[in-house]
């Protein structure tokens, strides 16, 4: 078995954006639709999969929002053009035999999370076709994690390179440096460099904040005033691998 899950919303919106704003609004959003699909069967030759899903976010305020307010408050919202666009994108996709899935209160990164590690301990196989780097977590538990705009896959060697440290601890790494993209600060003034040398020496988060007590200067105090934000900031980072779906997988296979 191999199931290919693709980021919806990530590839959608970065194909949108590569669309020329010309033609009438019925010529672009034909042009629109078009190129998704075109991606979308491009990903699937590039991956030949038994079964296929197609996540999206829900619409609903999702549990780190709650927990959080600040979460993702920089984020662009979706374009209203999109918006009014995607339904038919994603009827496209079912021409094809790809069906989407949106969970109520999940963000697609939790739902894509969840179907990876429970495939994976089934000894299937998974391609989750997304840029986003919090997906490379999953590489320690036997996952594929594709850019399908640079045609690159973001394995184990590739993260330990661009992040400096090994898919296992990279939540630990954004819990101490933060994440810029998701308005998640991590421990103030603790930039992603130092984060990954206090890694090194320290194994984990929690082996770090064990040891703020010996740090001295500025560092180890910011370490120890930052305990809980950094707490907090791992749950934030940390994709959920547990979260209850409600749907089969056999409702998703895919016939090449």
């Amino acid at each position: 078995m191999h199931v290919l899950l693709v980021d919806g919303l990530n590839l959608i919106r970065r194909v949108y954006a590569g669309v020329p704003l010309t033609g009438t609004p019925e010529t672009r959003s034909e042009s629109v639709v078009n190129a998704c699909l075109f991606s979308l069967q491009r990903a699937l030759r590039s991956h030949p999969a038994s079964h296929a899903v197609c996540a999206l976010d829900s619409d609903q305020p999702g549990w780190r929002r709650e927990l959080y307010p600040d979460y993702k408050k920089n984020r662009s919202p979706m374009p209203e053009e999109l918006r009014d666009i995607l339904p038919d994108v994603l009827k496209a996709y079912l021409t094809v035999g790809v069906r989407s899935v949106t969970i109520p209160g999940l963000e697609a990164d939790d739902v894509i999370a969840t179907i990876a590690k429970r495939v994976a301990d089934a000894n299937g196989h998974v391609t989750v076709v997304s840029t986003d780097k919090s997906f490379c977590q999953l590489i320690g538990f036997g996952v594929r994690v594709y850019d399908h705009f640079a045609d690159l896959e973001h394995d184990r060697d590739w993260t330990r390179e661009r992040f400096g440290v090994e898919p296992e601890v990279l939540a630990d790494l954004f819990a101490l440096a933060g994440d810029s993209s998701l308005g998640i600060s991590g421990v103030r003034s603790v930039g992603v460099h130092t984060a990954v040398k206090l890694l090194n020496d320290h194994a984990t988060l929690e082996g770090v904040l064990a040891a703020a007590g010996d740090i001295a200067g500025k560092l180890g105090s910011k370490l120890r005033d930052g305990r809980e934000d950094a707490r907090l900031a791992k749950k934030l980072v940390s994709l959920v691998i547990d979260a209850k779906l409600g749907i089969n997988l056999r409702d998703f296979r895919f016939e090449q």
